[in-house]
């Protein structure tokens, strides 16, 4: 597979490495933004789209009232599988789909809604169509996408540590996809090809990640993220090798200690 294909691969111990090590280090607090987003709109049904190991989905459950249908999809069946294990407050759909091809009737949702999976669609201003189809008149679309990987401390250290490693092919996983595509212009020229006519919000939110021992965003970056792969496909006998590497420069910038870094995304709005 090319590293394109395998970006987008979360599987094996990848789901349960992400839950619990992924989702307290970074997607929490933007969870319970999304979801913040959502509270005060009048809604009936919203549908989730890429919604991983269920993180955004959990806080949909607990801010919406019980009369919100909630409709959480993901490409991956390993992580809805996950999702579901863990469970919510009360009942949601849980279903696989291709946010490509969104295997619902026009106009079905009020809100839809992303954390962090838009970067890892193939094509863009297609996924942002398909939620403008499933979406009412008078609905809305909100997504969240990481900033530069240079605002995303520990991304960064990861990143620039194994290329040492691998000095000849260094994996750029996370410079190439969750951190490739923050480009303000760039994203509302997709949202306009896709067939959204209003102009988008676009805010940026800035938060802390802690840890308490610069292994926990070793472990997390390098086995609970598809950069896995990429280091598999190098050596696989290396992947050891490659979290330690990793948690020694995240020691050596951050200390050996509890650990904090900066982590930075931009959040989208767009009315239908």
């Amino acid at each position: 597979m090319t590293s394109r294909t395998t970006d987008t691969v979360f599987t094996g111990s990848i789901p349960t490495l992400y839950e619990s090590h992924l989702v307290p280090l970074i997607f929490e607090p933007y969870a319970a933004d999304l979801a913040n987003r959502l509270a005060s709109r009048s809604l009936t049904r919203v549908l989730e789209i890429a919604a991983g190991t269920g993180v955004v989905t959990r806080c949909l459950a607990s801010v919406l009232p019980g009369t919100v249908s909630i409709v959480a999809t993901d490409l991956n069946q390993p992580m809805l599988d996950h999702a579901a294990a863990i469970g919510t407050t009360r009942p949601v759909e849980w279903r696989q789909a291709d946010a490509m091809h969104l295997p619902f009737s026009d106009g079905t949702f009020d809100a839809v809604l992303c954390q962090f999976g838009v970067m890892f669609f193939p094509d863009k201003p297609t996924a942002f169509s398909e939620a403008h189809r499933v979406l009412r008149s008078g609905g809305v679309f909100i997504f969240n996408v990481w900033d530069h990987i240079k605002e995303n401390e520990f991304a960064d250290t990861v990143t620039a540590a194994l290329e040492s490693l691998f000095p000849d092919d260094p994996p750029r996983f996370l410079a190439r996809t969750p951190h490739g595509y923050f480009d303000g212009s760039t994203i509302t020229r997709d949202l306009a090809t896709a067939g959204f006519t209003a102009a988008p919000d676009i805010s940026t939110v800035a938060a802390r990640s802690r840890a308490e021992s610069p292994r926990v965003p070793a472990v997390a970056y390098c086995q609970g993220t598809p950069l896995r792969n990429e280091i598999e496909a190098r050596d696989a006998s290396r992947l050891g090798e490659a979290t330690e590497l990793a948690a020694g420069a995240i020691a050596q910038r951050f200390g050996p200690g509890a650990v904090d870094g900066k982590i930075q995304a931009h959040v989208i709005v767009i009315e239908h």
